[in-house]
């Protein structure tokens, strides 16, 4: 089964609040630069806003393609454009709610771990506890 938008974008958004805030809270004191919890929460939502807005784009891009979906190594790989542009707003100071530039290593190794550890569960061990999620095209709701 694969995942509809709809449940591309459940997933997304539970990963990224579940797993992204857990990790950005043990990460947060450990990060180079010394980050706060205010900063890289909003960095967080930022990545998950952009995040609902790739999936349109994605899915518009994949309506190209023969099985409408495309490899789970493209999964991995789209952590470079979603980081860049996030990085970009943050560079730009477009991001509301930072104050300055946040430190480069601190935003990589946060998004990297975050995205890594989605990414992994994602494609492995979530299809464990949550049984029917690939038959239900995604959704977790």
């Amino acid at each position: 089964m694969l995942p509809t938008l709809n449940g591309r974008l459940q997933t997304r958004i539970f990963m990224l609040v579940v797993f992204g805030g857990l990790i950005t809270l043990a990460l947060t004191p450990i990060l180079p630069g010394d980050p706060d919890y205010k900063t890289t929460y909003i960095i967080l939502a930022t990545v998950l806003v952009l995040g609902i807005v790739w999936e349109l784009i994605y899915h518009g891009i994949q309506q190209f393609r023969w099985e409408k979906d495309w490899p789970t190594m493209f999964g991995l790989i789209t952590a470079l454009n979603e980081g860049a542009l996030v990085w970009l707003l943050l560079d730009l100071e477009l991001v509301p709610g930072i104050d300055g530039v946040p430190d480069f290593w601190a935003f990589l190794i946060d998004f990297s771990v975050i995205w890594f550890v989605v990414w992994i569960w994602t494609n492995g061990p979530m299809r464990v506890p949550f049984i029917r999620w690939r038959f239900f095209g995604g959704r977790i709701i």
